[in-house]
């Protein structure tokens, strides 16, 4: 069983034994409500203490909207609940992860541009300052992966780039400016994201090093953070065999699982190797990549199984809930690995301030919501001061004055709401007021209303008659469900492509991905700004005008290992 007085809890022996006396008390219905970690409800379509009551969750996990809204959610979802909850939420670049009013800081990789750790503490202090005001007591973050491949499509500027160490110093500062305001930091995607170039929500994904690269790597983040007494993982659907067949040598390729399912690496690697003791939790469960493992049915138990303590979200939550009880009563999934895991799970809720030895909910939310101060605001400033990148300037277009160059043809990338849904924020009107306040003439292109003239039969001296210096600002965010996070020009004629680059002065301008030279290699002058909101715009304009010099230090490789990309 669980050694609760070691490291992440360290609880004494009165803490240990409400622990054992809650779970003799508690029924099978309560222990299986432990185990799942559900999706926030919408007072507005569901009664919370009705739903509450009847399954009796562990945890919630809420996406972002109006702070009051959340606040009253969490409250009335925490009263109704005997245990009280986890309330989760994915506070990797703000408090804009849990209260759409809050503070978006930047991106994870904006902070490490800064090469201060103190950006992310700032990135923790603030966000878990934000987050507790609504009842939030669980971060989803921070990130603790490697971006080493540039074609991956989730990773990119969520993490702190490509060096284990600089990974290790952030994410254990972001961590500890959680902490300090009551945040449970959850520390993710064991075994690591940013090896393979696709997406575990559309697959179940491969972290392909070879055991011994992965312990030098990946290993190192997770023994540094684990030792430093991180008190969560979450656990990714992503494969890692050559720690499957280092653990089990006559392991058939059939059989090897995404850790989420393994229990190889979970109770093999995480915690027989690395010695984690604290709590497990899944990634999203309806993610294709856990789906396709094995039938959701063997699936659920076979997770518990295999060492991880909680399961996130649900398809359908009775049918869910239903195939664990029937584990259980079938000897599938032992009474016994069920109790461990509801040990963790309460042993953590105690050791983390969410309860105390009575069970009785610890962290209560302020009764006034306090979120974006001119405060935070200021911290974002200074953050994007230091981080926006300058990458090349091959033929010296900068500084960009409305002297050198009164007339611009703005052209924006990625600016769309893809179907609704856009994690981070539209870009192109706010470069285009600050263009037009600095006294540039700007012309929008207008991705929606081409001109078959100018696309078809216009050349070089008809452009000039038109603008002096074409703008282009990729607003390209790294979301999930993607293949690809690439430009992805008007697919006839390639109409927005910069054609004229060698004869008119471009600049580029990303605000998300920092590899967009791979597929704009002759460019003359490429900037990197990781995160498009107000503070990263105001500091791109101030150095693209020549009054900031830009101090920004590359966290990955913005040339994406090609020479062409250099010149």
């Amino acid at each position: 069983m669980v050694d609760l007085k070691q490291k992440p809890y360290f609880l004494n022996d009165e803490q240990i034994k409400y622990i054992e006396d809650k779970i003799n008390e508690m029924s099978i219905e309560d222990k299986i409500g432990q185990l799942f970690f559900v999706v926030g409800q919408d007072s507005n379509t569901v009664n919370l203490s009705e739903f509450t009551k009847k399954y009796r969750p562990g945890g919630i996990m809420y996406r972002p909207d109006k702070a009051a809204k959340i606040k009253d959610e969490v409250s009335k979802i925490q009263k109704a609940s005997d245990i009280p909850l986890f309330v989760a939420a994915n506070l990797e670049s703000g408090g804009n992860g849990i209260a759409s009013e809050g503070t978006w800081l930047g991106t994870p990789m904006e902070m490490a541009a800064t090469g201060d750790f103190q950006s992310a503490y700032q990135l923790g202090r603030i966000s878990g300052y934000e987050a507790a005001q609504v009842g939030v007591n669980m971060s989803f973050a921070p990130i603790v992966d490697i971006d080493m491949n540039f074609k991956n499509p989730i990773m990119n500027v969520r993490t702190f780039g490509s060096d284990k160490n600089r990974v290790i110093g952030m994410s254990s500062a972001q961590a500890k400016g959680l902490e300090e305001c009551g945040i449970i930091p959850v520390i993710k995607h064991f075994p690591g994201d940013g090896v393979d170039e696709r997406d575990q929500h559309l697959l179940s994904s491969v972290n392909s090093l070879q055991a011994d690269e992965w312990m030098e790597s990946y290993g190192q983040i997770y023994r540094s953070l684990i030792e430093g007494g991180i008190p969560a993982v979450m656990i990714a659907h992503i494969l890692q065999p050559a720690w499957e067949r280092r653990l089990d040598p006559g392991i058939s390729d059939d059989r090897l699982r995404p850790a989420s399912s393994s229990k190889l690496l979970i109770d093999g690697l995480l915690r027989d190797t690395l010695h984690f003791n604290g709590l497990t939790i899944t990634d999203a469960t309806p993610m294709i990549g856990y789906n396709a493992a094995l039938p959701r049915e063997e699936l659920l138990p076979t997770t518990i199984n295999a060492g991880i303590d909680m399961i996130l979200f649900n398809k359908n939550i009775d049918e869910d809930y239903s195939f664990i009880r029937q584990a259980i009563e079938d000897g599938t999934l032992p009474m016994e690995r069920v109790n461990e895991a509801v040990t963790r799970i309460l042993a953590t809720k105690l050791a983390q301030n969410v309860m105390d030895s009575k069970g009785n909910l610890l962290k209560k939310e302020p009764e006034k919501i306090n979120l974006k101060s001119e405060e935070h605001e200021a911290c974002a400033d200074r953050i994007a001061k230091k981080a926006v990148t300058l990458v090349k300037d091959r033929d010296g277009i900068l500084p960009v004055t409305p002297e050198k160059y009164p007339r611009i043809r703005l052209y924006v990338l990625g600016d769309s709401d893809d179907g609704g849904f856009k994690e981070g924020g539209h870009v192109t009107q706010e470069f285009k007021k600050r263009l037009e306040a600095e006294g540039f003439s700007v012309s929008l292109f207008d991705r929606g209303n081409l001109d078959f003239h100018e696309v078809f039969e216009e050349g070089v001296c008809d452009m000039k008659d038109k603008f002096d210096l074409a703008l282009y600002v990729a607003n390209v965010e790294t979301a999930s469900n993607q293949t690809t996070t690439r430009l992805d020009w008007i697919h006839l004629m390639a109409a927005d492509a910069p054609w004229f680059m060698k004869s008119i002065p471009t600049v580029f301008i990303s605000t998300a991905n920092p590899y967009h030279l791979f597929d704009i290699p002759n460019v003359s002058t490429y900037i990197n700004a990781y995160t498009g909101n107000r503070a990263t715009i105001d500091a791109v304009m101030r150095k693209l005008t020549g009054r900031e010099p830009f101090e920004g230090i590359s966290p990955v490789d913005p040339f994406c290992g090609h020479f062409e990309t250099r010149l």
